[in-house]
Parts: structure tokens; sequence; C-alpha cells
């Protein structure tokens, strides 16, 4: 039989996980009520959380437990203690996107595995590389890395110790691995902390126009598109090609949908199996039938993802679920609200069915109540006028439902059992032989008399002893050396066989679960490690590596004041921030060309500005920035060309950058971009050494920024961008493509929505990049920056002029001045300084999350 990958599916309730194992899952993942990416999934509290992983492991399905929100410092305690809980009730894994939270698990729990989760945003060969070496078991890739980039990564790796899961069938994310800050910045649900709202499935207008001297826009207008979502991804179905999965080096396929119904997990979940086990046979073929369930259960349009190389993913004319297609309306009969429905396809309609009516600009649903048919066309009763022509879609169908209910009545994965009953002092004694050979007897407490007139039979015995139903166990043999002359009440011989199951269930579940000395070790190492005695929240026990000094005197402003840095991505915005004093530039060259090239040819012109902009900086510190995300193509050439830069160091926003520039270049001075998602003291600790400057979560609150501070020891200087449009997504997608004539980086690009514009660019590859459509302005914070204990502050001029670079670098150095001077005019001196660069700001100015916090906020 060919090796299968795990089949690993999604468990949001603990009708989904019953259904999940009756469906033939080998791995179930599912959530605590807290710190779990999908907050508004029923998920588990902590008495049905164990339940849960009994439940499984009775039957032989792994469970891991999602503990995939980034960790604020006044958490870590309650996110350990968690941790030590799972550990305790024999969870299979965790899956962890924190690197605070990762490095806690790693020293406190190192008996408890470890899976890098999608929102760590591994995508290339060093970041998994990255991912074994920080002790991870597994890594969840992006769902942007192909399946012949995962083939690379396994030939250029020989022998990876740490095993692949991708996403195989179910929703997909527009923003890049579900790295998305939309739904946060516009309305403080964070993704990050499980409440995404879904901003990407709301519909868009894409806008084109000038841009002024502040790289604004000017004259926008409409472009005329017939799609309306242009954020909305299809949904994902790789059904057709699993045998290529099977072939490659994946180690578990992944089922999305932890919001999704029971029956939805059933439905998707045997379909996978079916295919799995036939492959495995060598006599697998795709279903017709198969697909078509897969669709009826939930589609937004399927695609086979970027995965299997994908040209179209996204499905950008709706976002809710399209069904199948089952006929087109042939005419409407006003006086009886009456419409004649042609099907397609040899379908039946059932009671029950759900239909929707689609034609442009109208949208109609209803509940089939009736089937008449007349003149072979189908007539329903429908609440509103369709017009003919209008497609018909099956969203709901009742013989699918009925199929599910079949699937989730099914019993999983009998465990066979071997009883003896043998007598002590007239005492029934009931053993039970396991698969592994162990034994588990369990002593009766009550005696069986000598039969006065009708004894208790041999074949009445075993029957009250087979009878486990409503377990998981089936009893294969009864012996019993009996003379059938004795008496029990009925009753008393099942309390024996509900106790002697009890026990074997017990001593079966032991096994899955660590011994109590780890579980003590690890509460223990978690007291020591989070303890406010001792100084324990410095974490020094958890990194004994050197620290750094405070900020670089360089670059500093007044003593004990925040330095400035400045972000650009062309020499004009260097030049501009340069002149105004700035004395630190983190240069992001824009790369992109209309004409297709390699990475050798983008890495010849990053060269040639990376040059230009040296000679401008003079005396100032200049840092290459490279993108967040990076395949292996990019750091064979960037570091090609590393050596003949005159720079002073690299910043990176990714651990697969990290990686590859520690591995190759491990002398060089590195400072980490905010997409490292730095949220807690011991996610600074993780990444300190190598890296001498951190940039820290723009989802942070200054309340949290300043725990953050006061929680660390002595480490790499912390700064926080406090000007311009936050990156919000970044995606495996070219918006501006779909305008007549493609993009144009000399103009100004953006969505609209409703009310707002959010600017977009696109990078070298063609990768879309949407900014909020607020710019984040924090000048008059600088007290507030300055208490805290930052050590850095930036303005984000990518995108930017120069006459924004250098007005916005000389306000926020008055800014730094003012406050070191402080005194009674400070507030009023900050105000001026506000509205001064108010007008040079694109959209509104906003606090972002840095006053108030997101929605989730409790303290």
């Amino acid at each position: 039989m060919r090796r299968l990958p795990e089949l690993l599916a999604p468990a949001g309730s603990m009708a989904a996980l019953q259904a999940a194992v009756a469906a033939g899952a080998d791995a179930v993942y599912l959530s605590g009520k807290r710190f779990g990416a999908r907050k508004f999934a029923e998920n588990f509290d902590e008495p049905a959380l164990a339940g849960a992983i009994d439940y499984a492991h009775l039957r032989g399905v792994r469970v891991y437990v999602t503990v995939n929100t980034l960790i604020r410092d006044n958490e870590l305690y309650d996110a350990a203690a968690y941790l030590l809980r799972l550990y305790e009730m024999g969870a299979d894994a965790v899956l962890i996107q924190d690197l605070g939270l990762s490095l806690l698990a790693a020293q406190a729990l190192p008996g408890l595995q470890r899976h890098a989760s999608t929102q760590m945003t591994i995508h290339n060969r060093f970041g998994l590389l990255w991912a074994e070496r920080a002790g991870f078991s597994r890594a969840v890739l992006s769902r942007e890395v192909s399946l012949a980039e995962i083939k690379d990564m396994q030939r250029l790796w020989a022998s990876p110790k740490i095993g692949i899961e991708v996403f195989v069938h179910g929703a997909l994310c527009y923003s890049y691995s579900g790295q998305c800050l939309l739904s946060s910045a516009i309305g403080g649900r964070s993704g990050n902390r499980g409440m995404c709202a879904q901003p990407c499935r709301k519909p868009y207008v894409l806008l084109k126009g000038e841009r002024d001297e502040l790289g604004r826009p000017a004259g926008l207008a409409a472009q005329p598109l017939v799609q309306r979502f242009l954020l909305s991804a299809r949904d994902l179905c790789t059904y057709r090609r699993l045998p290529e999965i099977v072939r490659s080096p994946v180690c578990s396929l992944k089922i999305e949908g932890r919001m999704k119904s029971p029956e939805y997990v059933a439905t998707v979940v045997s379909v996978y199996r079916r295919a799995l086990d036939g492959i495995a046979s060598g006599r697998w073929t795709p279903s017709p039938e198969d697909e078509r369930d897969l669709a009826l259960a939930f589609n937004r349009d399927f695609t086979e993802g970027h995965l299997l190389g994908a040209r179209e993913v996204m499905g950008r004319e709706m976002s809710d679920n399209r069904g199948l297609l089952i006929g087109s309306v042939a005419s409407y009969d006003s006086q009886r609200g009456e419409v004649a429905v042609r099907l397609c396809g040899g379908m039946v309609l059932e009671k029950g069915d759900g239909l929707v009516f689609l034609a442009p600009g109208q949208e109609v649903g209803l509940v089939v109540q009736s089937v008449p048919e007349r003149g072979g066309l189908l007539r329903l009763k429908i609440p509103e006028r369709v017009r003919p022509g209008a497609r018909v879609y099956l969203t709901g169908s009742s013989s699918l439902a009925k199929k599910a209910q079949q699937i989730m009545a099914r019993e999983r994965g009998a465990i066979d059992i071997d009883v003896t009953l043998t007598w002590q002092d007239g005492r029934p004694v009931a053993s039970a032989r396991l698969r592994d050979g162990r034994m588990v007897a369990i002593k009766a407490d009550f005696i069986m008399e000598k039969a006065r007139s009708r004894p208790t039979s041999r074949q009445q015995i075993e029957s009250q002893l087979r009878r486990t139903g409503g377990t998981p166990f089936v009893v294969q043999k009864v012996e019993m050396d009996y003379a059938e002359d004795l008496f029990a009440p009925l009753g008393a011989l099942n309390q024996l066989r509900r106790n002697l199951l009890d026990e074997v269930e017990g001593a079966l579940l032991q096994r899955a679960r660590p011994a109590k000395v780890d579980v003590q070790r690890g509460r223990l190492a978690v007291e020591k490690l989070l303890s406010p005695e001792g100084d324990a929240t410095s974490s020094t026990n958890l990194h004994p590596g050197p620290s750094y000094a405070s900020a670089n005197a360089a670059v500093a402003g007044p003593e004990g004041a925040p330095s400035l840095a400045v972000y650009a991505d062309c020499p004009e915005a260097v030049r501009g921030a340069v002149s105004a004093g700035c004395s630190r530039i983190y240069f992001e060259p824009a790369l992109w060309q209309r004409d297709e090239v390699g990475w050798t040819a983008r890495m010849a012109k990053a060269g040639e500005l990376l040059a230009a902009t040296r000679q401008i900086c003079g005396e100032a510190e200049l840092f290459w920035k490279w993108p967040k995300i990076a395949e292996d193509s990019f750091f064979a050439a960037a570091l090609a060309i590393l050596d003949g830069m005159k720079i002073d160091g690299v910043m990176v926003e990714n651990v697969g950058g990290l990686q590859a520039l520690q591995e190759a270049r491990p002398g060089l001075r590195l400072l980490g971009g905010a997409g490292l998602n730095i949220c807690n003291h011991l996610a600074v600790e993780a990444l300190s050494p190598p890296l001498e400057r951190l940039t820290l979560s723009p989802e942070l609150s200054v309340r949290q920024i300043e725990g953050l501070v006061a929680a660390g020891r002595r480490g790499p200087a912390l700064e926080l961008v406090v000007q311009g449009n936050l990156e919000v997504m970044v995606a495996e997608d070219c918006i501006p493509c779909l305008a007549k004539g493609g993009y144009d980086p000399r103009l100004f690009w953006g969505l609209q929505d409703m009310r707002r514009v959010f600017p977009l660019r696109l990078d070298e590859v063609g990768r879309t990049h949407i900014y909020n459509s607020a710019e984040t302005c924090l000048i008059d914070m600088m007290p507030q920056i300055c208490s805290a204990g930052l050590d850095g502050i930036a303005v984000d001029a990518r995108g930017r002029t120069e006459e924004y670079a250098r007005r916005m670098a000389e306000a926020y150095g008055k800014a730094i001045q003012l406050t070191a001077q402080g005194g009674a005019g400070l507030a009023a001196g900050l105000e001026r300084l506000k509205e001064e660069i108010r007008p040079l700001t694109l959209g509104a100015i906003t606090y972002g999350h840095f006053v108030k916090g997101l929605k989730d906020e409790l303290s």
C-alpha cells in the first residue's frame, strides 16, 4: 500500500468532531475558548476539550489544539497555564503563531509537540529550516506555496526532520498566509486575535488617478469592471489531483472549516477519505458523485489553488456559497407568482432543498416546498419576479443532509477486547486483555451466592458482558470457568461490565497522556519562567543571550529620547529624509517593471538603487529592507550581491529571511520589521540575538507597549512605526491587471468600499499590497511614546515623495526635541505640528490601536 499522508479535519464543535471521526479523519484540529484564531466558532471549554481529546484518542484519532493568536504580555501566564493543561490532557500537538509563546513552550514543556501555524507565514526553505531548528515538529505552509516549490525544498534539503502540512480543501484567505490587518484597521476586529470580520468578502471598486507632489491621489476615476467582489477568493478543492499530493513530501492534508457545520465536515472528510484509500489501493478515479457532494456541501466556485498552480484563484463575481448549477428560468408567471425552471443534468429536487436564482443585479433565494412538474418544466412559487434566463443553483440539498447524517451515525474504530471472568471468594473478577497485551481487571462489589432455584446461566452472563453499545469497545471472546450454579442480578453484572470498560478506557487514555512527574516538572518550569519573583518576568532563564544598547548613540536624538528612522522605496524619498536630519534609513527599493524579468535582473537594479542611496545617505545608516514575502529564488539572488553592498545591515520581516542571513552572513547587523508580529517580551527574547532592533506590532496599545518594555530585560532596541499608511494586506494577486492597460506605477491606484479609499501598489513580482485608508499619525503622542520606553520611532514614506519624507522627518524631529524639553507648552506645540503635517497625509489620520487598543482588549 502507498504511504498516505494524514487526513486532518476541522472540529469547531463536539458534533463536528464526532462527524470528522466517523467520516474517517486521521486527526482533527480544534480550539479552546481562548487563544484560537476562530473565536466565533463554538469551540470547547476546558472540560469539553478534555472530553474531546479522550473521545478522539479512544478511536485512534490525533488531536491538535490551535493556540495560534498573538499573545500580549498580560496573557502570557494564562497562555502558558493553558498549554500546561493541554499537555496534561494529552493533546498530540499545539499550533502556535506567537514567537514568544513558542519559546516558552519549548523551554517549559519540551514534551509538547509544536506545529508552526500557517500565520507564521512559512513559505520557503529557509523558513522551514528555521522552524525545524526552533524545535517545531511540523510547519503548516502558507497556502500560496506550490507543490513544485515544496518538492524543490525537499530536493535542496535532503533530510528534513520537520513535517509539512498543507491545506487541500476549503476557504482561502485573500491576504498571504492569512496575515491580514484589514479587519483590524477598519473595525478593531483582528484576525490575529481570532476576530476577523472578513472584509475581503465585501464589494469594492477599483480606482485609478494621478499622483500629486506628495504621492496622494488626484482625479480618481472608477475603472469599469464587471466584477464587484475584488478581494474574494474561490474555495480550494484539490480532490481531482490528490495522487500528485500523495506522491509529494507532504505529511498532512488539512481541510479548512472550523466555522462550518458538522454535516459539511462529514461530507467533505468522507469524500477525501474514500479518495485517499482508493489511491492507496491503486484503483482510484475521481467520482462525479463525490465532486457533486463537495460542491453542494459549500463552494464559492472551486480552484486548485496556488498549491497546484491554478491560473485562476479569485471568484470576484460573488462572495457567498454558489451551490450547484441545476438549470435556468424558462418563464415567469406574474399572475401565479410562479417561475418555470428547466432542469439540466438529470437533477431531481426534493422538498426542503434550497435554491438561488441569479441574474445580473438580482439574487433571489427560496426553499422548495413542493416539486410540481408540467410540460417538462419544474414550477415553483417565488417571492419576486425573476427574469427568463436566470441561472438556478441548488445551494442546500436534503438528500446530501441525509447522507451526512448517516455518516455521522457511524461508530468509528471499534476497539477489540477479550474478557475473562473468574471468582475470588464468590466475587466475580472481570479481566480484559488489550491489543498491546496489557491486562486490566476489576473485582465486583457483590458476591454471587449459590442459586436457590434459577441460577444465572453462562449465556446470560456473557450476554451482559458483551453489551458495549455507546462505547468504542467490542468484546471478541468471553472466557469463564463456570458451573452455572450461582445467581447474580443482571443489573449487577451490567455494572461490573461498565466498571471494567471504564478501567479499560482509563488504561488506554493514560498511554496518550504524559507521566505525572513530567506534568509537575512542566508546572514548576512555567512558574519559574513567568512568576514575578526573582525577576523571572525578564525571562533571562528563557534566553541567556547578550544584551544590546538601548539605542545607537549615532542616531539618537536628545539623551533618552527615541531615535528617528524613515522607510523609503526610492532614492528621492531618502534624499528628503536625510536632508531633514534623519540618520537611519530602511530602504526597500521599488523594483516593479512591466517586462517580466528574473531575480538576477531585479537584484542588478536593486544594487544600482542601493548604491545611489548610499551616496545620498552620507553619514546616515542605511539598511536594506527585504520583502516580507520572499521565495527561495530571491535569497539566492539577494545573497549573491550582498557582499558588494555598502550598507549597514538588513531588515527582515519573516523568519525565512532571518534564517537565510544567519546561514550566509552570520556577522551582519540585522533588524526586524513589523511583519514579525512582536507582541510580548518573550517574542523579543526569541529573536535576540541575532536581531539588534525590533519593530513592535501595530496592533499594540500604549498600555501593552509599556507592559512589554517593563517585562523585558535590557535587550534589542524597540521601535514603533508612528506615521504612514499601514500595510493591511499582501496578496498573490494583481488587482490593477483587471483594468484596461494594466498597472502603471506612476499612477495612484486604490480600492473603494462604501466610503473609504485604500491605496494599493504592486511589488516586483506583481503581488498586490493594500494599505489602510487612514494614515497613522502619532506625533502628538510623543510624550506617551517616550514614557513607554521605546528606543525608536519610524516614518513610513514608501510610495510617497521626497517632499513628504522631508517634511515628515522634520516634524517628527521637532516633536522629539519638544518632548525632551517638556514644559507647559508641550501639548500645544505638538498639536501645532500635527496640524502642519495633516495636509501631507493620505486620507484621514488615525491613532490606530495606540490609544484604545483592539476591540477584544479587556484590561
